[in-house]
């Protein structure tokens, strides 16, 4: 049985200690906003939170997970990110959006007004398909007026 630290409620959850803990938000604890996209960690579509830092759910067994503070899409409610990501008709066929979203919630979190170098590395390994880049700039920027006010 391991104990985790989700979305600050702690969960148990009976699983094989080497269990990629995407698969144990997705399929156990029914958190299916981290999306599975490569599995290796190239995509950022199940990007999470730990600690105040973006990270990758596929890449973490479960057991390496315990006593950390995770946080999923599902425990964000109302942030500024979310409604600069409405604002700016962010998502097109939506699916990266909630990793492109955390990633951006840990890049503010460091860095309230980043600048586009910020922006890009923190970013760079977060794939939108669809090529909605531009309106995803477009959003942090929001996001930092929106924090800022």
């Amino acid at each position: 049985m391991h104990r985790l630290h989700i979305n600050g409620e702690i969960r148990e959850v009976d699983a094989d200690p080497e269990t990629p803990l995407l698969w144990v938000l997705r399929d156990r604890l029914g958190l299916t906003g981290a999306k599975y996209g490569c599995g290796v960690g190239f995509c950022g579509a199940c990007t999470s939170i730990v600690d105040g830092q973006a990270f990758r759910p596929c890449q973490h067994t479960v057991e390496s997970m315990a006593e950390q503070d995770v946080l999923t899409i599902e425990g964000v409610e109302d942030h500024p990110v979310q409604r600069a990501w409405l604002d700016e008709d962010v998502a097109q066929c939506g699916y990266c959006q909630p990793g492109q979203i955390m990633a951006t919630i840990a890049l503010l979190a460091k860095h309230p007004d980043p600048t586009d170098e910020d922006i890009d590395e923190a970013l760079r390994d977060n794939i939108c398909r669809c090529g909605t880049y531009p309106r995803i700039r477009k959003a942090i920027r929001n996001a930092v007026e929106r924090m800022k006010a």
